[in-house]
């Protein structure tokens, strides 16, 4: 189960926190102020997620926490709260290592899709150490598990560009390992600086220029000194811009200067600053639709498109599925305990055929929910996913033929529509937004849809 930390001086919050994120199937610990959480950690308790308020009583404030938090866990990944937040403190928060921020009072909805974005990056880092350390030799390159033909294609493109700094623009649907790429490409390059990873999606569009190419003392309020920014950290190294179709409109005209000519110019300053960055994008849309609508552009799309990798989803990649069930079975047997030896054949055929959505971070959910709850020596179907051992529809949507007798066209559609969004939400925990993403509709859809389906069942009751 996914531990967090809620660190916060007012008891009707942390009730409420930890009452919600319960519902979410975490499991939570609570703390009153600063010092009491870093007593927890000292005795040795670890978390994924450390969500800490920035404002409390004692000797320890929210930012304090997040520095003794990284120095013991530099994986966890911490988010703040304040009712206060100002753009200087909040920016200081992600500089120091903070994964995001929480404005009170917030949204729940909002609250819980940033949660579970902390915790999916905290699960890619694990992924990414363990895949290093216990991955035998030929079915591994650079954190990635497989040695199919098309990860092949990937792998050597990989080693081609790693010993350049030309731009890249990595593509793929989402849990298919656009952030591997772009590591993988740094560790193989012979840069010496850094390797940033940015999440475009999840910095507020009203920091995002001074969060990437710092800003002047006085530039704003509450702008007490000059900030470098993260592409002047990370000069001499990568810039990996994820989620690059999520950056407005005014940063892509700032980042087309970065391309050109190499340099930045701070938020409020008159001085433009070298820069000597490799840069790697990536993104899950398609750019180009992106640009027909105006949303993206084009002379920007022309200069980080220079390079493309573009990642299969799992279903194209045959016999690796295969090699990361035996991967992830080894995992989470090690991490809880449960001594599951291998995937009865029926089982495996289920899992071998089965188109995957979700990609590997839905491969590794179905086998550490398998792994968890199998009583048995080896994985059976019972512990599957009902939409892999026996699809919520009686009848696959190919063996549904048009008779004599006519069918009900609107409500097997219907039926599929439920179904998808169903699996979605369950890959993705809930979140509508990454579920609309992996049903290729928009959010408004999704959540019509399901407000349509809540009316009918109403009504039929």
């Amino acid at each position: 189960m996914k531990k967090i930390l809620v660190v916060d001086d007012e008891q009707s919050m942390r009730e409420f926190l930890s009452i919600m994120l319960r519902r979410e199937s975490f499991e939570v610990s609570t703390a009153e102020s600063g010092d009491e959480a870093i007593a927890l950690l000292q005795d040795g308790k670890r978390y994924g997620v450390v969500l800490t308020d920035l404002s409390m009583p004692g000797k320890t404030s929210g930012l304090d926490l997040l520095s003794f938090v990284k120095g013991v866990d530099p994986n966890c990944q911490v988010i703040v709260m304040t009712a206060f937040a100002t753009p200087e403190t909040a920016i200081r928060a992600i500089r120091d290592g903070a994964y995001d921020y929480i404005t009170k009072p917030f949204k729940v909805d909002e609250a819980k899709a940033v949660i579970h974005r902390a915790f999916e990056k905290y699960d890619l880092i694990h992924e990414n150490l363990y895949l290093r350390n216990k991955l035998e030799a030929g079915d591994s390159f650079e954190g990635f598990i497989g040695n199919s033909p098309v990860m092949g294609k990937v792998f050597d493109m990989i080693e081609r560009v790693a010993r350049t700094k030309t731009t890249v623009l990595v593509s793929g649907e989402s849990g298919t390992g656009k952030e591997l790429v772009s590591r993988a490409i740094h560790q193989r390059s012979k840069l010496k600086g850094k390797f940033i990873a940015i999440n475009c999606g999840a910095i507020p569009e009203n920091l995002i220029e001074a969060e990437l190419f710092g800003y002047k003392k006085g530039a704003f309020t509450g702008a007490s000194k000059d900030h470098p920014g993260l592409f002047k950290a990370g000069h001499g190294g990568t810039v990996f811009l994820d989620e690059i179709g999520e950056l407005p409109l005014g940063a892509q005209v700032r980042l087309l200067r970065v391309l050109q000519e190499k340099k930045i110019k701070p938020v409020g300053g008159v001085d433009e600053v070298s820069v000597d960055v490799r840069i790697v994008a990536a993104t899950n849309r398609n750019l180009e639709e992106e640009v027909k609508e105006g949303r993206f552009r084009e002379d920007l799309f022309y200069r980080l498109n220079i390079i493309p990798i573009e990642l299969p989803p799992l279903r194209e990649r045959g016999n690796d599925v295969r090699l990361l069930i035996e991967f992830f079975l080894k995992k989470f047997v090690e991490e809880i305990g449960n001594p599951v030896e291998g995937v009865e054949k029926k089982a495996m055929a289920l899992l071998m055929n089965y188109p995957f959505p979700g990609n590997v971070r839905e491969l590794q959910n179905i086998v550490e929910r398998a792994v968890t709850l199998e009583v048995n020596s080896l994985i059976t179907v019972g512990v599957l996913p009902k939409r892999i051992s026996g699809r919520s529809m009686e009848k696959d949507v190919s063996s549904i033929k048009v008779t004599e007798e006519g069918i009900q066209m609107e409500e097997i559609v219907a039926q599929l529509e439920k179904a998808w969004i169903a699996q979605a939400l369950e890959i993705t925990k809930d979140n509508r937004t990454e579920a609309a993403k992996l049903l290729g509709i928009s959010f408004r859809a999704i959540r019509y849809r399901l407000q349509k389906y809540e009316n009918t069942e109403q009504e039929e009751e």
